[in-house]
């Protein structure tokens, strides 16, 4: 397996992803500067020419959401998503989708200190704080004492937004990246 992979891209989520699921795999270094991520080479991988990309065979799979969702499902043993056909699949699935089309964009608009447009498709950033806050309850993690794949998209953009010097103001949220960043194998950003 090939993670195309910069420290400074979300590649070090999907590397994350990598590392809960104890897989054995190669990081490809991809010199953002020197645009390599728009070689003809790489977008044979990503034709958006953007990272992550992951290459395990002949499959190919890019965007953090994408990878987090193939890995959890190619390493079963590393418990990370419930299994196809489980009553709590359907809310993973929706968790790890909301990270990048409501946590992110929103997050974003918030850090911008932007008005987030209704016709732009996602909520306001303190309507997705209610969400993730309403969805972890009252556990460690999105899905109770499991740690699973949702907490790694989910978190990986409170953790992002704690890097850049903002938080979210939540101290239920704020510990739960607290959590998330003590984790052995948690994200890192170099």
């Amino acid at each position: 397996m090939k993670l195309y992979f910069n420290p400074r891209s979300r590649a070090v989520i999907a590397k994350w992803m990598l590392d809960e699921c104890g897989a054995k795999y190669e990081l490809v270094p991809v010199d953002l500067s020197k645009r390599e991520q728009k070689a003809p080479e790489f977008l044979k991988v990503n034709p958006a020419g953007k990272l992550p990309a992951l290459v395990d065979g002949d499959t190919r799979v890019f965007e953090a959401a994408a990878i987090c969702l193939y890995l959890a499902d190619k390493f079963p043993e590393a418990n990370l998503a419930p299994k196809p056909g489980a009553p709590e699949r359907g809310r993973y699935l929706s968790l790890v989708v909301y990270s990048t089309s409501q946590v992110e964009p929103s997050m974003g608009d918030h850090m911008m200190k932007q008005p987030t447009a209704p016709q732009r498709g996602w909520t306001d950033f303190e309507g997705v704080l209610n969400a993730v806050e309403n969805e972890l309850g009252s556990g460690p993690y999105l899905f109770g004492d499991w740690f699973t794949a949702a907490d790694v998209m989910v978190g990986s953009m409170f953790i992002w937004q704690r890097m850049l010097g903002g938080n979210t103001g939540r101290p239920k949220l704020e510990a739960y990246v607290d959590r998330l960043m003590a984790r052995p194998k948690g994200l890192k950003v170099g």
